[in-house]
Formats: C-alpha cells, structure tokens, sequence
C-alpha cells in the first residue's frame, strides 16, 4: 500500500460525513487524488446492500447485519479502496470496519473478536491507516438527526453502548485512532481534525 487511508467514526450525529467531504476537498486543493467513499456503500453492491441495512422498515437479524456489512465492505476493498491506495491515493471514508466492531460487535451484543474475525479475510491489508474518532455523547448524537435510518433509531441506550466501544477501540489502538470532542462547533471540530492530520502526514501541494 503506498497511499493513506483516513476513515471517520463516530455515533449518530457526529458530523462524520460532513468533516469527510471538507476533508477531501482539503486534500483535493493540495493537489492530492483522493478517493471518497462511505460505508455502507460505495459501490454498486455495496449501496443495494445499504437499502437493506438502512431502511428504516427493515427487518434484519444481528448476525445477518453484521455479515450484510462485512459483505459490503469487501466488496468496496476489492473494487475500489485497495486498488486506490495501490495507485498511491489517498481514501478518506465516512465510516469503517470499525463500526461494524462497535455497532454489531458491541452494540448488537456479537463481540468485537468475532466480528472482527469475520470481516478480516474480506478486507487483507485494507484497513484504515488512520481512525478519527468523532466522540459525542448518545443524547446530543440522536439530538442532531433529521432522519433516522434503520441503525440510528435505535435509541439512547444502544447508542451509548457503541460510543463506549469506541472509546474502547481507541484506548486498544492509539497508534491508529485520534480522538476529537465533537460537541463542539463544526468549525471547531474541522480545525481539530486538520490539526491532527496534519501532525500525522505533512500534506504537501504534490501530494
């Protein structure tokens, strides 16, 4: 792998996708070739496999969304993610497999070992250089939805649990994950989350 690979994480409400795409047009106006994606997603396997997960009308059991979303992003790896940074891009994510071990294997109660175990062969080496952990507490999250899909309607408590998880992550993996208060305003939050990638990699008018 020769290019980098940012993905953004966070519960509901965060600002994930908005500090991805300022992300990425920062990136893009230093003349770096990047590649946005989001999870689920992406591709099109990936987005018929986000209706079904994210419908809000759906019915879909813990061990089959978990598998939904470790087939997903496989695909997304293989199709478009690792032949990018192969290329030397740079990927910046709205979302990882690191949701999935937050949401599915803590939240749904599954374990973060087994649902890590699962997605692993799907991805290889494709997993994200560098984490940015959007921490927000479950109340203000859900607070700041318009409308939510099938996973961010599940209320307080289950949402607690996965910032919870987060944290946990982020403490197991401090060379990967950076955590930012995302309580803050949006243009406080962006600053925060420049600041640390710019600590992480010196973002040069060539790429």
């Amino acid at each position: 792998m020769t290019g980098h690979y940012i993905a953004l994480e966070g519960i509901e409400g965060t600002g994930k996708s908005t500090i991805a795409a300022r992300l990425a047009g920062h990136l893009e106006q230093r003349g770096i070739d990047v590649l946005r994606v989001r999870e689920p997603g992406g591709t099109a396997t990936g987005e018929r496999i986000r209706h079904v997960l994210l419908d809000p009308g759906g019915l879909v059991a813990p061990w089959s969304e978990a598998l939904l979303f470790a087939a997903a992003r496989a695909q997304l790896a293989a199709e478009l993610v690792g032949p990018a940074l192969r290329s030397g891009k740079w990927v910046v994510s709205d979302r990882s497999v690191y949701s999935s071990l937050a949401y599915q294997g803590g939240g749904r109660g599954l374990g973060v070992t087994e649902v890590r175990r699962v997605n692993a062969p799907g991805l290889g080496e494709v997993w994200p250089e560098m984490v940015v952990l959007l921490r927000l507490d479950a109340v203000t999250g859900l607070a700041r939805q318009h409308d939510a899909d099938r996973i961010g309607g599940e209320g307080i408590d289950f949402q607690t649990t996965v910032g919870e998880v987060f944290d946990d992550l982020a403490a197991a993996e401090p060379g990967r994950f950076v955590v930012v208060d995302a309580s803050k305003a949006i243009e406080t939050v962006w600053a925060a989350v420049l600041q640390q990638v710019e600590k992480r990699w010196v973002i040069s008018s060539t790429g």
